[in-house]
C-alpha cells in the first residue's frame, strides 16, 4: 500500500484522539518557540521537544490504519 493510499484509509477512533493530542503539542511548543518575549533557554529547548513529540505522534498515528492487509502490500 502506498504512502497516499494509507494517509486515505480510516484511522481507528483511539488514533483520532492520540492524533488530535499531537496536534495540541505541537501548536503549544510551536507557541513557546514563537513568544515574543524572551523566555529562558530551557523553556524553549522543552518547546522544541514538545513541538517534535506532537509532530511525530500527529504524523504515526494519521499513517495508522484499520485495514489488515496494510501489512501485506
Amino acid at each position: 500500500m502506498n504512502i497516499i493510499k494509507r494517509v486515505k484509509s480510516p484511522t481507528p477512533k483511539f488514533f483520532k484522539v492520540l492524533r488530535n493530542i499531537g496536534l495540541v503539542l505541537a501548536a503549544v511548543g510551536g507557541t513557546i518557540l514563537a513568544a515574543p518575549v524572551a523566555l529562558p533557554a530551557i523553556v524553549v529547548t522543552v518547546g522544541g521537544y514538545v513541538a517534535v513529540v506532537g509532530g511525530v505522534i500527529s504524523a504515526v498515528s494519521q499513517l495508522t490504519t484499520t485495514k489488515d492487509d496494510a501489512i501485506t502490500e
